[in-house]
């Protein structure tokens, strides 16, 4: 029979790995609200962002709080690469020229990283004082996990915080709402869409770090199934929604999780079949996600 503590200490497990997908759904969304985008690429940048961080830290000693800001513009900067060579000039081309660019780009990513890295995984630490563990009566939690958690909540209310109050999200929540009209409202289209993907990708970057030193490990393929179960949880909260991806995530982290800690084991290679099982089964109930709505969803 499982213990309290044992499920307890499982579902402290599930609401790590559901921060992090959160912080990559919510970047998700971010983008597909105001472009209609399934970002594909998303995962290649978790990936980036873990190497980037890793040589800093790893290979040149660069201090860790230094590192961690010289991540987040890292991945900034690549948000700007990412719309100034991938998407700019597909404006008003429709969807699907989006689509198919983002996947070319997540695909020549992987394969660069491949190229530059090598197919060997790495052996991936942050400092030593994120691997101590505080006790909760019969249960742990690694300082790496406070990090995590404390991080998407932080994130996710100054994102809320900005959404709401400064001119620039005000904007991007007008052009979510109608892009034409925001347009001939005299709002900078451009700016608010480069702004969506700098803030997507220096949310994911930031995640990378947190990912590999959650897992202790990172490879050149560790974006694809991370962008993929990041879009489920879009999906499942609701595409568009900035409350029902953080959902969405949540859900997905804390499934997964109790898949593996409290199913038989010979139930735990197939995690990610019963993962996706439960998007099919929230698809067929609830087809629009958990907070979506029946009409174009919005930031």
């Amino acid at each position: 029979m499982l213990s309290a503590s044992y499920f307890a200490q499982q579902l402290i497990n599930g609401i790590v790995l559901g921060s992090m997908y959160s912080l990559l759904a919510l970047g998700m969304t971010v983008v597909y609200g105001i472009l209609r985008l399934i970002n594909f690429a998303h995962g290649a940048f978790v990936m980036l962002g873990a190497f980037f961080i890793y040589f800093l830290t790893s290979l040149w000693n660069v201090p860790f709080p230094l590192a961690l800001v010289a991540l987040a513009i890292f991945g900034g900067v690549m948000g700007v690469f990412y719309d100034t060579v991938g998407f700019r000039k597909l404006r008003g081309r429709g969807e699907l020229p989006l689509l198919i660019t983002s996947l070319g780009i997540y695909i020549f990513l992987e394969n660069l990283a491949k190229m530059i890295f090598s197919p060997q995984s790495y052996a991936f630490s942050a400092p030593d004082y994120f691997y101590d563990r505080i006790s909760l009566g019969n249960v742990s939690i690694a300082n790496i996990d406070v990090f995590t958690i404390a991080s998407s909540i932080i994130i996710v209310v100054a994102f809320s915080l900005f959404l709401r109050k400064t001119k620039v999200g005000i904007a991007m929540r007008a052009t979510a709402e109608d892009l034409e009209a925001a347009r001939m409202m005299g709002i900078n289209i451009d700016k608010v869409i480069l702004t969506a993907f700098i803030i997507g990708t220096a949310i994911a970057a930031l995640t990378g770090f947190m990912w590999g030193a959650k897992y202790s490990s990172i490879q050149y393929n560790i974006g694809f199934m991370i962008g993929v179960k990041a879009f489920v949880a879009v999906v499942i909260g609701g595409l568009g929604s900035v409350a029902g991806s953080m959902l969405g995530g949540y859900i997905l982290g804390i499934a997964e999780i109790l898949t593996v800690g409290l199913l038989p084991p010979g139930y735990a290679p197939y995690r990610d079949g019963i993962v996706f099982t439960l998007l099919v089964i929230i698809l067929l109930t609830r087809p629009s996600g958990l907070l979506g709505q029946k009409e174009e969803v919005r930031i």
